[in-house]
């Protein structure tokens, strides 16, 4: 491909270096200064081409660059950009909430749009008090969440995050709430099978409330397949079963967090109705839901919900940008996409085949532990043996390690690790749902040869 000819220096210290000045640590490798992306592919300002291994930060589900949504953006941003929703109503708005809601399903028919994930958390968080203290149940206020988890960078979202290497620098200035274990399948407990450690981890959220006190708890939060935090994990059915009726037992709120897991993510909408046992009582979209286009995220719940708050005075909640026609005139289309083009259908059909190819790769891969998750939302974890699943040195940082190799083979990979490593390392491999099988071939084949660069390097140093 012809390259990009003139475009002036990137990041040579004459200008203003923008927000990597905030996060890259001294002597960290540069990221590639993207220029265009279409479809799955994304250039660089030199001409380079690489595969969008993870939309993103898993937010791309409908790849780049499409022209239908672009096109209602422009659309929409010539008639009216912006109403705030207390002053005016906006066509825009009724009509992403009808079409969201339809494919929700009919138990969540009333939907509040926000503009980001961590903020779309407190807006759960807000509203679940609110509601408690219409219906009479001011004591409750207490939040359960789990660890691994996470839920945001807002202080709020953050208090319920189970990572302590991003909590324990803000802890003076937020509050703290209790945690449960998350069930970690790929690393189950000695002399447990996995249905027993599952139960366990279930059995804690009635330990906990039963210690805090079960007219203090207000609602557990809980990802129904672990994003960021545990790498696509997620447990037996009989644990979506139990947490559903130890919330019901104690009159609690159950809050599924689907920033990440939904829009189609998983190879359902939702990733919950994976469990419909699950049900939970109000859910959190962003990500996906605007598709990297424009940010916007969205709150849903029951009608019977909504009213208790509604009807008591409202909810007092809202920020500028709460409702914003550009941003549901963009989730409008990007809904109309994923519907057209059954993207929710090709997210479990090309995860079959991407999982079963990664799974083909881990038998000639010495350092691929575990292949897991459903659809398009895959964890592939790196270990330094795979019989006894020991970790790679945590000096090593393998995931961004791996991540800068397959910079080089024109692949741009999602690293993570939580707690520093305790949980394990992986990378996420979550490339927009529109990927065809031979784009997904082509995937593989790049994550192949970087791992193979990867491992001769550890073979060398005689690390594995």
């Amino acid at each position: 491909m012809q390259k990009n000819q003139g475009q002036g220096a990137i990041g040579d210290g004459t200008r203003a270096e923008g927000v990597q000045s905030f996060f890259l640590k001294k002597g960290t490798l540069r990221p590639p200064c993207i220029w265009r992306a279409e479809g799955i592919y994304m250039w660089d300002h030199l001409g380079n081409k690489y595969i969008d291994a993870s939309s993103g930060p898993v937010a791309v589900n409908i790849g780049h660059g499409n022209k239908n949504v672009i096109k209602a953006m422009n659309e929409q941003a010539e008639k009216v950009s912006f109403a705030f929703p207390l002053l005016f109503e906006s066509e825009a708005n009724i009509t992403f909430s009808e079409q969201l809601t339809k494919l929700t399903g009919p138990e969540y028919n009333r939907a509040m749009i926000m503009s980001s994930g961590s903020e779309v958390i407190e807006t759960c968080m807000k509203f679940a008090r609110i509601h408690a203290i219409r219906s009479g149940e001011s004591d409750r206020h207490i939040f359960i969440s789990r660890n691994p988890s996470f839920h945001g960078c807002t202080l709020g979202a953050q208090s319920l995050i189970g990572d302590v290497f991003m909590r324990d620098p803000y802890a003076p200035i937020m509050m703290s709430y209790p945690q449960i274990s998350t069930p970690m399948m790929y690393r189950v407990p000695d002399n447990m099978t996995a249905e027993q450690h599952s139960d366990n981890c279930a059995q804690e959220l009635e330990d906990e409330i039963i210690k805090q006190g079960p007219e203090k708890v207000l609602a557990f939060f809980m990802e129904p397949i672990c994003g960021l935090s545990g790498g696509a994990a997620y447990a037996p059915d009989s644990y979506y079963k139990k947490i559903r009726q130890i919330c019901t037992k104690y009159g609690i709120l159950l809050v599924c967090d689907e920033v990440l897991t939904g829009s189609g993510r998983t190879g359902k909408y939702l990733a919950s109705q994976h469990w419909p046992e699950l049900n939970p009582d109000i859910i959190a979209l962003s990500k996906g839901l605007g598709s990297g286009y424009f940010p916007i995220s969205a709150m849903l719940t029951s009608q019977d919900m909504a009213e208790v708050v509604a009807d008591t005075g409202g909810f007092p909640h809202a920020q500028t940008f709460t409702g914003s026609p550009l941003a549901c005139a963009t989730g409008n289309a990007v809904i109309r996409e994923i519907i057209d083009n059954d993207l929710v259908g090709n997210s479990d059909r090309m995860g079959v085949i991407l999982r079963k190819e990664l799974r083909k790769l881990q038998e000639t891969c010495p350092i691929i532990g575990d292949v897991r998750g459903k659809g398009l939302l895959i964890g592939l974890e790196i270990v330094a043996d795979q019989s006894t699943k020991k970790m790679l040195p945590n000096e090593i940082n393998s995931p961004t390690a791996v991540a800068e190799i397959g910079i080089k083979h024109g692949l741009m990979l999602y690293p993570r690790r939580t707690g520093g490593g305790k949980y394990g390392e992986w990378l996420i491999i979550a490339p927009p749902l529109i990927i065809t099988e031979e784009e997904v071939m082509d995937l593989v084949d790049k994550i192949a040869v970087t791992l193979k660069e990867f491992t001769t390097g550890l073979i060398e140093q005689n690390i594995i």
